[in-house]
């Protein structure tokens, strides 16, 4: 195990000492301004495409998006199974230039717990003054503004937020869509499913600002790089947070998610704490809404399917045509490009796996919805042979039967199984309405697996 330390640094000028906050600390610098004085790893593109809209955000999001981006420096490069105690929970510490380091600071403590929560990890957050000849980081807008938009929705290329820009652009609404991508799977998706909207809604043009935001290989010295990303969704919350204030207003930002996968219960007791993703988790949102009012942004984080399964966000989508002839092209997987270990090199095409928990919860969204799934999965049929438990294409079936057979001997636990990946103390008048989402989910993948048969138990 090794402790590390991220020191986010305002191009070769900044050399400003930064002590760490313990001596046995692996240092890595990683400078965020390239030669010509302009963010680096794509933060600069994506404020040049915001100033291109004619718009330009504030320094103060300009700092949210350059947090984000370091956590995610350290989120992606610094390896669990060889940095960590006991292969998951790393010890990290980031050191970030902003231009308010007494605001900041003051929201040290609940960042921290935010990030402790997201990743499973100990964070510590230290904020220091900017570089000189850097107090502004946001290029002037490029052109005269041309952006109506009235809200911003985040835009992954999975069938939540493609259901989710729909139901907005069907109900008149103006959504600037956000995306963030690194590889090609996933930007290839969200191209399909933008294009796929544009067509279908002509006469109600949107704006797509797509962000592309990452860190090579080797950016950590003696660490292999990690791809559990559980702190993926800090940065796309704030790269959607910075868009918002530069759209101006009151703005609410659409996060599409719906409710079984938002609380993600584990259904396994071995996937307890973040183990599980919480990205969009009601308790971690609102920490983050916390962040983003008491920073001065008027900025607002909605889910506004955390009540709904993912087959009734289908089976009620405002323009159920559109999702049925497109739902195939959506990304739902959690690793797509696993397929490319098939024995068969024809099946070697990135593609959904079928067998992972959103594979499975996406396979019963679209069987309640539509009776058929066109989606071309690794594992095409779940009842057309014995799952093996022992490898990933029947654990998590099994996992879920498991899980079914308790809630039918136990069902009084669900009251208490909705908290166990993190409490839910924000809004205790909705925990009614998170244990039947819960349960209606569960019933939805249920009818998925009738008749699948996974051995050994």
């Amino acid at each position: 195990m090794r402790y590390h330390t991220i020191v986010c640094r305002l191009g070769s000028g900044d050399t400003a000492k930064v002590v760490p906050l313990r001596s046995d600390t692996l240092v890595t610098d990683v400078s965020f301004v390239d030669g010509d004085r302009r963010l680096s790893y794509g933060l600069g593109d994506t404020l040049d495409h915001l100033a291109k809209l004619g718009i330009a955000p504030s320094e103060k999001a300009v700092d949210l998006v350059l947090l984000a981006a370091a956590v995610t420096a350290a989120d992606t490069r610094i390896s669990r199974a060889t940095e960590s105690q006991d292969l998951w929970t790393r010890e990290i510490d980031v050191h970030v230039p902003v231009l308010d380091v007494e605001l900041w600071t003051s929201f040290a403590p609940l960042i921290g717990r935010t990030l402790n929560f997201l990743t499973g990890d100990h964070w510590r957050v230290v904020f220091r003054p900017r570089s000189d000849g850097f107090e502004g980081l946001v290029p002037c807008p490029t052109m005269l503004r041309r952006v109506n938009s009235d809200c911003v929705c985040l835009f992954s290329g999975g069938l939540d937020s493609f259901i989710g820009a729909i139901d907005l652009l069907q109900d008149g609404k103006r959504p600037m869509l956000v995306s963030h991508y690194w590889d090609g799977i996933t930007s290839s998706r969200q191209t399909h499913c933008a294009d796929a909207l544009g067509r279908h809604f002509l006469r109600r043009p949107f704006d797509h600002l797509r962000a592309r935001i990452g860190f090579p290989n080797g950016l950590v010295a003696g660490s292999r790089g990690e791809d559990t990303l559980r702190a993926r969704s800090f940065l796309f919350f704030a790269v959607a947070a910075m868009t918002a204030d530069a759209i101006g207003g009151d703005m609410v930002v659409h996060v599409p998610e719906n409710g079984l996968i938002s609380l993600n219960v584990p259904i396994e007791p071995s996937r307890l704490g973040a183990l599980s993703t919480r990205t969009t988790h009601p308790w971690y949102m609102a920490r983050v809404c916390e962040l983003l009012s008491g920073l001065g942004l008027t900025v607002r984080l909605h889910n506004g399917y955390r009540f709904k399964t993912k087959g009734m966000m289908a089976k009620e989508c405002g323009a159920k045509d559109l999702l049925a002839a497109e739902a195939m092209h959506t990304m739902s997987c959690s690793s797509p490009g696993k397929a490319r270990y098939a024995k068969n090199k024809a099946d070697r095409t990135p593609k959904h796996c079928g067998y992972c928990v959103p594979c499975l919860i996406r396979r019963a969204a679209i069987i309640e919805a539509f009776g058929a799934d066109a989606t071309p999965y690794q594992v095409a049929s779940l009842t057309g042979q014995v799952l093996n438990t022992a490898k990933a294409e029947g654990n998590h079936v099994r996992g879920f039967q498991v899980a079914f057979a308790r809630m039918k001997r136990k069902p009084g636990r669900v009251r208490f199984d909705i908290h166990r990946p993190g409490p839910l103390v924000d809004h205790p008048d909705d925990l009614a309405d998170y244990e039947r989402v819960y349960v209606e989910g569960m019933r939805e993948v249920e009818r998925l697996l009738e008749g699948v048969r996974a051995w050994p138990t």
